[in-house]
């Protein structure tokens, strides 16, 4: 699936193309999770969807699809590893999500959402670790809806841009996110004193 196929189900569905193309992130869709809910914003601001229902979807999307994979882990425990160790390229991400478990603990689930594919791992690491989904919700839920607000807003201002920005933020991550963020916050300053001046 392409970005085009997924306006194309936006148009077709509105807000459950939205949600089931973050649940199913989970199962590697191609397209990056920040293209996705940046797509939420773009949208809701140009009109096509509301904005606040739009973003509620998106966020119950993201929770919903790393939360699959925690129930995974937890019930399934190392099989579902296996079979990502052996994915393409995954190796690397499975011990970069092992080392940030080890080092940061629970931590790791909140800060694990700003770095592509680890966001994903490291549910199912918590999973077969038996971390209670108490102490998951906690972590996991509070870090998402924080980072779909920020990916959300990044959308509204990308506008048509949305494909670009959110397949670079995915590939270049949190600094490029922080990057983005300040340039939105200067735009703004700028645009409010100018106004003022007026």
């Amino acid at each position: 699936m392409n970005y085009d196929t997924l306006i194309h189900w936006i148009a077709q569905f509105g807000y459950a193309a939205l949600f089931f193309a973050l649940w199913l992130g989970i199962v590697g869709m191609p397209i990056p999770d920040e293209v996705v809910v940046m797509t939420g914003g773009a949208i809701g601001k140009a009109g096509v969807l509301h904005s606040t229902p739009a973003f509620i979807v998106t966020y119950l999307g993201v929770i919903s699809g790393l939360s699959l994979g925690y129930i995974l882990g937890r019930f399934f425990g190392s099989r579902v590893l296996d079979k990502l160790r052996r994915k393409k390229n995954m190796e690397k991400h499975i011990q970069m999500s092992e080392r940030l478990i080890n080092k940061y603990g629970n931590f790791a689930l909140s800060f694990s959402y700003f770095i592509p594919v680890v966001r994903h791992i490291v549910p199912y690491l918590v999973g077969i670790n038996k971390m209670s989904f108490r102490r998951y919700i906690l972590y996991s839920y509070t870090a998402g809806l924080v980072w779909t607000a920020v990916f959300f807003v990044i959308g509204q201002f990308a506008g048509s841009h949305v494909e670009t920005m959110g397949t670079m933020l995915y590939h270049y991550g949190l600094y490029a996110g922080l990057a983005l963020l300040v340039g939105i916050f200067i735009f703004l300053i700028l645009k409010s004193r100018k106004r003022s001046k007026a």
